[in-house]
Order: structure tokens, then C-alpha cells, then sequence
């Protein structure tokens, strides 16, 4: 974070100086939410929570070199103090058991001090991303081009709420010139509310799918919120749309912002020609633009990566990157993001695609499509799928788990197992319909990893070669099933 005064920061969150004996005092270090992460010249944010409560670490935190910090009552250490104002009307979990507002306080004075930072950087450029699927990926693609031009701060894993937005763009100092901010929304109104705080200059809306389908109701509605994002873009900025989406390419008259098209299917501002894929289904592809056209070799995994890198390709060339830039940060780009499309081999030559961060229909297609395709390249390899559900999709929530298991017959999927902690579970849904593959069910992470290494150590019967013939498994789910275990696990198991 910039360097910033205790009197400054009252200014900026309207709050009061608490237990301050001098208010010009800086904050010189960076602002923390876990009391064991400051460090000394920082500034601690007292959020209070469901099980425990900033505010009873305060003074561990000065202890550990913080020169303050943002709560929401007095702390009997320096504190800028703001003043809670009601319960927050907000879907989020942060103020489930916010009786008395004090979390809204806090996580709005974060947002106030983010925005009081990323204003007094006059030279940093914001860019936005939302979508249903592979906001992610596309965030990390996006940082990479724009590191070959800058320092450029991005959100560790998925940073994309009301803390973690606000807390990557604290991130910010005199020396950045690109801010990636990933934007989630749980509802109409929230992907506004986080471009109010962190105003963007380049928007990029990825596509319009069913996560999050039980929380807003219809695509439509989906296509409502995400498009909040290019409504916020002043008139010198970029939107930047994805062109093979109609609800996103219908976007384009809600914006003042220049347009910038993308596709993998067509002609667009940008788009992707002569698409390979190698053995474990990392894309190679001609990027065309109005400027020429350039080579990218992708060391990510899948062929929807094609897509994100092309939506990364548009904010480079927007940013003023060269297409040799773009080429090359896109071709050393290596995933940076945990649990998502991580592929590894083991030794004996089992491939496993660790996707267990989370999992939404689209999603699920894209990693069953890599699997089948990693497996079809490779002589006697059987793909195997582990699977748990899919959350946050309403009424369509059965549906779409019928759909994923007839999805796996036509990839021609060998094996599936369906993790899931009780017959309810929308995982045996999926287990119904997978027809024609041999389906086993497993209650929890260490029954799915048990069941998966047996099939691992069976051998097809028309294999006659030796060795193992390089099988390819897939692990996925919404993350709060915790698969991304089995993936570890069975990594650890080859080596």
C-alpha cells in the first residue's frame, strides 16, 4: 500500500482516531485480516466473524508491528475506529451473524481505503474480469502479459468479494501499473458495488453460464449482474467481450466504453485459428489480430484455455503491449492459481487433472473434455473421473448433474466415482445416468481415493504391454468437498 496517516486513513473510512498519540503516524506496510501475517508498519483489519473476532487479536497484532487498526469499536491499541451502522442487507457469509453491523463497519472502510489508494495512483491501470466460468484462469493469463510490460499485482486464488477485492487492490504502490481485479456476484448489484470501490478502465466479461444459477434465478438475471462491470467503464475505456456468447456479445449497448471483440469460432477484433492440442491437451494456436498475427504455445491445460487466453490477448494489446509481448507472455504463462486444471504425471505414468477448486456446468465440460481428449491420445489409457457435486444451481441442480452423467458416456469416460456423503447428494445423480461406465460410489475423500487406486492398479484386459498404459484422471468438484485431497494424495502415491 502507499504510505498513508493514521489521519489520513480516518479521513478517507470516516473514521475516529482511537488510543492515537500522534495522527500523522504511516502505515507503511501492507493491510492484513490474519493477525499471524502483519508485519511491522502495517495495518490490522478487525473483522469480526461467525467463530472468532478481529478484535480480540488487536493487540497481538500491534505486538507483531502494526501501527494500527480498522475495527469497529475502540481496542485499547491505535485504532482507526468506524462506527457500525446496521445489519448489511448483503447474501454474504461475512454478515451472517453480523447482528449489530460492526463486519459491514469494517469491510466498508476497507473498501473506502481501497478506493482512497487506487485514486492516488493516477498511472495504474484497473482492469476488471467477471464471468460464470474461468474468471480464474483468465485473471492469471491477463497478469502474465501485462508482467511483460510492469509490475502488476494480481489476487492470490480467487480474491473476488468484498474482502478480497479490496484487499488486492491494497496491494497497490507508487510502482504498479496493472491492477487484475477478479469480480464474483451473488446477486444484481454486487459486481457495481466492488467497480464503485475499484474503478476499472478495462472490463472483460468472460461468458454467461449457470453458476450461481439458484442464487440469481435465470441466465438472464446472470447476464444482468456481469454486465454491471462494463457499465462501470468510463468513456476512455475498454470492454473487452467475448464474442462466442450471446448473452455477452448482447452486452455491448450498455456500455460508453470502446468495445473489443474476442472468438475461437469466427472473425472478431481477435480471434484464434489453427487450434492443436498435444498429448495433455495444452493448446496451440495462431492469435489474429487487426495488427497482424503471432504464434502461442500454451503451457496450461484444456482447450477453453484457448478463449481465456484470447480475452488475455485483448487487455495486452489494449494495454500497449505489442503482439510479441502478448505472444510471449501468454506462451510462459504456467498456472498460478491452486487446484485449477493443475495436471501432473506421476512416475508410472498416471496423469492427474487436479480441478477441485470448483465446479459449475460449464466447467464440468471443459475437464471432461480435456480428459477425454488427454486419454485418447495416449494407447490403452482409461479416463477415469472423480466427481462430486456442483453448487449454488437451484432448481436446475438435478438436471444438470443427470446431464454431466450422460456427458461422460459420450466422452467415452471408463470409469466414475461419485463422492458423495449421502444418497440426497446430487453426485448420485450424476452416478444414475452414467450409463455404460463402470460407476462406484464413495462416501468421503479417503473412500474416493481408496476406490480410485484399485482402478489404478487393475489393468485393462486388452492391455498386453507392460508397465502402467498411462491412465488420466480427472478430480472435480465444488470446493467445499475438499477433493482436491485425492488429487494430492494420489500424486504422492507415484512418487
Amino acid at each position: 500500500m502507499i504510505p498513508l496517516t493514521l489521519a489520513e486513513i480516518a479521513d478517507i473510512t470516516g473514521g475516529e482516531l482511537s488510543h492515537v498519540t500522534d495522527p500523522e503516524t504511516r502505515v507503511t506496510g501492507s493491510v492484513e485480516f490474519d493477525s499471524r501475517r502483519v508485519t511491522p508498519g502495517g495495518l490490522f483489519l478487525a473483522l469480526p466473524g461467525a467463530r472468532v473476532d478481529g478484535h480480540d487479536f488487536a493487540a497481538t497484532a500491534v505486538e507483531s508491528g502494526a501501527v494500527a487498526v480498522l475495527a469497529a469499536r475502540p481496542v485499547g491499541v491505535p485504532a482507526v475506529v468506524v462506527k457500525p451502522r446496521g445489519r448489511s442487507d448483503s447474501n454474504a457469509d461475512i454478515y451472517a451473524h453480523d447482528e449489530d453491523g460492526s463486519a459491514r463497519a469494517v469491510v466498508e472502510a476497507l473498501a473506502a481505503l481501497a478506493h482512497g489508494v487506487v485514486t492516488r495512483l493516477p498511472d495504474l491501470t484497473v482492469v476488471g474480469i467477471t464471468g460464470s466460468a474461468g474468471k480464474t484462469s483468465t485473471k492469471d493469463l491477463v497478469a502474465s502479459v501485462l508482467r511483460e510490460a510492469g509490475e502488476t499485482v494480481a489476487p492470490p486464488g480467487s480474491f473476488n468479494n468484498e474482502i478480497g477485492h479490496p484487499y488486492t487492490a491494497l496491494r497497490c504502490d507508487a510502482d504498479t501499473r496493472y491492477l487484475v481485479a477478479e469480480m464474483s456476484a451473488r446477486g444484481i448489484g454486487h459486481i457495481a458495488h466492488l467497480a464503485e470501490s475499484v474503478p476499472p478502465h478495462i472490463g472483460v466479461v468472460l461468458n454467461v453460464g449457470s453458476a450461481h444459477l439458484g442464487e440469481f434465478g435465470s441466465q438472464e438475471n446472470i447476464a444482468q449482474a456481469k454486465g454491471e462491470l462494463i457499465e462501470a467503464l468510463p468513456a476512455d475505456g475498454v470492454a473487452v467481450l467475448n464474442a462466442d456468447d450471446p448473452f455477452v456479445a448482447a452486452m455491448a449497448p450498455r456500455t460508453r466504453a470502446r468495445v473489443v471483440t474476442y472468438s475461437t469460432h469466427s472473425r472478431a477484433d481477435l480471434w484464434a485459428a489453427d487450434v492443436r492440442l498435444d498429448d495433455v491437451a495444452r493448446a496451440s494456436f495462431t492469435l489474429h489480430s487487426r495488427d497482424g498475427s503471432v504464434p502461442v504455445t500454451l503451457q496450461v491445460f484444456g482447450e477453453h484455455q484457448v478463449s481465456n487466453a484470447l480475452a488475455a490477448a485483448a487487455v495486452g494489446l489494449e494495454a500497449g503491449l505489442t503482439l510479441e509481448q502478448v505472444a510471449a507472455g501468454l506462451s510462459r504463462h504456467t498456472n498460478a492459481s491452486a487446484h485449477r486444471m493443475d495436471v501432473q504425471t506421476r512416475a508410472d505414468g498416471v496423469t492427474v487433472i487436479n480441478d477441485s477448486y470448483n465446479a459449475n456446468p460449464d466447467s464440468m465440460r471443459a475437464g471432461v473434455a480435456a480428459l477425454a481428449y488427454t486419454a485418447a491420445a495416449r494407447p490403452h489409457a482409461r479416463a477415469i473421473a472423480v466427481l462430486g457435486e456442483m453448487g449454488e444451481l437451484g432448481d436446475d441442480a438435478e438436471a444438470s448433474h443427470r446431464e454431466l452423467g450422460e456427458q461422460l458416456g459420450r466422452y467415452r469416460v471408463s470409469h466414475l466415482i461419485a463422492v458423495g456423503d449421502s444418497p440426497n447428494s446430487r453426485a448420485m445423480a450424476t452416478a444414475a445416468q452414467a450409463r455404460g461406465i463402470t460407476t462406484e460410489i464413495a462416501h468421503d475423500v479417503e473412500e474416493a481415493t481408496r476406490l480410485v487406486g484399485n482402478v489404478l492398479q487393475t489393468r485393462p484386459i486388452e492391455y498386453t504391454g507392460t508397465g502402467n498404459p498411462g491412465d488420466v484422471v480427472l478430480v472435480k468438484a465444488s470446493n467445499a468437498l475438499g477433493l482436491w485431497r485425492v488429487a494430492e494424495k494420489l500424486i504422492q502415491k507415484g512418487h
